[in-house]
């Protein structure tokens, strides 16, 4: 039976400093049989950290029966943050939870979990792994991460009520698991027995430099890369959705072809990928500028109520009736058709809509003099992989040939080998990485609206959805 002497004599032996501030995680039962019950392991907690010690434990769910006995203790101190809130028993326990509710983040600087962090605390996670480390969620705050979100509470401070919301708060799923063997390695854990239960002791401030560190450099390094974990498919979107919004100049679509067969496909793909926008090619493996008007515009509710915009309809074909694609596109609510540059007939475009011109398998100057011929067109869509389908090479020569600086709208992200063969981005003939780079540094000077960049736009991509976007972050990650 494991008695309160043995909790003081393992704590200190393990090199737990009288003073210190402990936060704890905790279950009670992973110990085994204890004499004097869960009040001796409280007070065996306090007498380790000494009476200039506190002991602080999150309270702000039912996290075990030491969580629940710690508020009933004398002198215990509770945050009044209505999320995340901790409990604090010793001398320092009013400053460690002071305002807590009055920070823009429920686990920042400006909280107890700050506080632990600044001043050295140890955190200490006994019977239960990092899973249950509520302090990881500070490095998660702090470096404002994209994947969370806002939480909002109702709550009485001082008699008042108030309604507050906070920022970066966490959401589901998370790997903390992971994060172990990065902080073993670091020398930063102190792992013992303790009857049943193993116990890790870290300090805060040591947490925080080693996993920082990970977290620069891999911002999704808390979320697992299971694909079946729909919680950590959904947060790795939203960090890939921040870094095309900052480093892209342009919204981002992508070929409803490449997002999936059926509407419902095609939204779960965009979600996962991090992508609020769909260009309409093809649906149900048929051309969509082919659909009846009301069945079109049936497509783009779907979509819309799934949360997807459409950016556009692309015609992969030169039509015989480009007025009537137009005035479908209009009808069905979809602001820009997309068509191949030939020397067609008076198109007229309705107001508030957008009509671009797009390169097939042709020279620069073949696509220049097209786009030059009709003077309606709002811009050219630039097909990467199509000029070099056709012996150019787009940056080094179509790009140059065609002035397209002067009338890029859309930039399409495909790539090929001269022998039209479509392959992953930046590994065949079209220069995508050069068109990109070149792109994100004039930022489409043609563009008085929105520019766009399109992801399998006007050509195949030898995979899925996903794995295009993978290869898209892979070239922002190295330019």
């Amino acid at each position: 039976m494991l008695t309160k002497k043995d909790i003081v004599k393992a704590f200190k032996d393990a090199g737990l400093p009288k003073g210190a501030v402990m936060m704890l995680h905790s279950s009670y039962v992973s110990l085994g049989e204890v004499d004097g019950g869960p009040e001796a392991v409280l007070d065996a907690l306090q007498e380790a950290l000494g009476p200039k010690g506190t002991l602080v434990l999150p309270v702000f769910a039912k996290l075990g029966i030491l969580t629940e006995l710690i508020k009933q203790r004398p002198g215990a101190v509770i945050s009044p943050c209505p999320l995340g809130t901790v409990c604090a028993v010793g001398p320092k326990a009013k400053e460690i939870v002071k305002d807590h509710w009055k920070a823009d983040t429920v686990h920042g600087w400006n909280t107890p979990f700050g506080w632990m962090a600044k001043n050295g605390a140890y955190i200490c996670l006994l019977g239960c792994d990092e899973d249950r480390n509520t302090f990881l969620h500070f490095i998660e705050a702090v470096n404002k991460l994209a994947y969370m979100r806002d939480a909002s509470a109702e709550f009485v401070v001082g008699g008042k009520k108030i309604k507050k919301t906070w920022k970066y708060y966490p959401g589901p799923h998370r790997d903390f698991i992971g994060l172990e063997c990065i902080l073993r390695e670091a020398n930063a854990i102190t792992q013992f027995q303790l009857g049943n239960a193993q116990v890790r002791l870290m300090r805060a401030d040591r947490i925080y430099e080693v996993l920082q560190e990970e977290f620069e450099a891999d911002p999704a390094a808390a979320l697992c890369d299971n694909p079946e974990c729909a919680d950590c498919v959904r947060q790795r979107a939203k960090l890939f959705e921040d870094k095309a919004s900052r480093m892209l100049p342009g919204i981002l679509t992508a070929s409803s072809r490449l997002a999936g067969r059926y509407v419902p496909e095609m939204i779960e793909n965009l979600k996962a990928s991090g992508i609020k926008y769909v260009e309409l090619d093809y649906v149900q493996g048929k051309t969509a500028a082919n659909m009846k008007a009301e069945e079109l515009a049936g497509v783009v509710a779907e979509l819309s109520k799934g949360g997807i915009a459409v950016s556009a309809l692309r015609v992969p074909f030169i039509s015989d009736e480009p007025q009537a694609i137009v005035d479908k596109a209009k009808e069905a609510k979809i602001g820009m058709v997309i068509l191949p540059a030939y020397p067609y007939d008076a198109i007229k475009v309705p107001k508030g809509m957008k009509l671009l011109f797009a390169n097939g398998v042709q020279t620069a100057v073949s696509a220049a003099n097209a786009f030059a011929a009709y003077k309606k067109a709002f811009g050219f869509a630039f097909n990467p992989a199509n000029f070099a389908a056709a012996g150019e090479a787009p940056f080094s020569k179509s790009y140059k040939a065609g002035r397209f600086i002067k009338t890029m709208v859309q930039l399409d992200i495909v790539d090929a080998k001269y022998n039209g063969e479509e392959t992953e981005f930046a590994r065949g003939n079209a220069e995508v990485k050069e068109m990109l780079s070149i792109m994100r540094c004039n930022g489409f000077p043609a563009v008085k609206g929105q520019c766009v960049i399109s992801i399998g736009g006007g050509a195949k991509y030898p995979g899925t959805l996903r794995e295009a976007a993978a290869d898209l972050e892979y070239l922002l990650d190295n330019m």
